[in-house]
């Protein structure tokens, strides 16, 4: 019995149906505001936006002060092992990824770095792969689509789920779907553990843009279009296979994320 879809996923699914606001085309004959509407990708941008002011109160009365607490009382290396055994019980779907997107050789690491984490790591607890000279990546089935050539379509906005697209939608519930921790047992002890790996990845994962954020709000005339920014520059270098580009804080992994529920690499 797989655990029920996390509430996220479900929310993000439903707006989806009901986006249905439009942002009104430029006037064709103003090349410049053409470029820019085009570049933006973001036809719905009035709802986008209004997702986007339900998600930042939702993170500034809940999220914010959760991530706060839990880094002011859970000591910085078990936060650390935390976080490492996580991304350890993604790396399954990161495997099923690189095999699909034809990469053997990162299949190769990705195989080897969850091996070596399980076994002699804890569970994935320690991070010896990297500590070994072996660092991670990530793939999903939204990069494996784009990789497919399929298109990310309009720029979407969703709360708690964060910055995304159509593809990339599609990509994580497939993913989820795909996730082999999920069919392993029954019970409520078995859903306790799933529900549990879900708070931990919530907190792991904002707790690890608390700087982000912060700087994001007290820097940015418009934090909306610079996540709007950040999350497309990060996706297109991780379809590229950029992970060093992708994967540092400050840069647009920290600012694409856009403080969703996005897990960290």
């Amino acid at each position: 019995m797989r655990c029920p879809p996390s509430p996220w996923q479900a929310l993000g699914l439903s707006l989806l149906l009901l986006l249905g606001a439009c942002a009104t085309r430029p006037d064709p004959s103003d090349r410049e505001a053409v470029a820019e509407y085009e570049q933006n990708n973001d036809p719905l941008e009035p709802t986008n936006r209004v997702s986007y002011e339900v998600h930042d109160a939702i993170d500034r009365a809940v999220l914010e002060p959760a991530a706060r607490g839990y880094r002011a009382v859970v000591p910085g290396p078990v936060r650390t092992g935390i976080g490492n055994a996580l991304a350890n019980l993604r790396s399954p779907v990161t495997l099923l990824n690189d095999l699909l997107q034809g990469e053997g050789d990162r299949a190769r690491i990705t195989l080897g770095r969850l091996m070596v984490n399980t076994v002699l790591g804890l569970g994935g607890v320690f991070d010896l792969s990297r500590t070994w000279g072996v660092p991670g990546h990530t793939e999903d089935f939204g990069q494996t689509l784009a990789v497919w050539g399929v298109g990310e379509g309009p720029y979407l906005f969703i709360p708690l789920l964060g910055p995304s697209n159509p593809r990339d939608l599609a990509g994580t519930g497939v993913d989820f779907a795909a996730d082999p921790v999920g069919y392993f047992g029954q019970g409520t002890i078995v859903d306790a553990l799933n529900w549990t790996r879900v708070g931990l990845t919530v907190l792991d994962t904002r707790e690890g843009l608390i700087e982000t954020v912060d700087g994001l709000r007290q820097g940015s005339l418009d934090p909306y279009a610079t996540i709007r920014s950040g999350y497309r520059q990060r996706r297109s270098a991780q379809i590229r296979n950029r992970d060093a580009d992708a994967g540092a804080e400050g840069g647009p992994s920290g600012l694409g994320r856009g403080f969703g529920f996005q897990p960290r690499p």
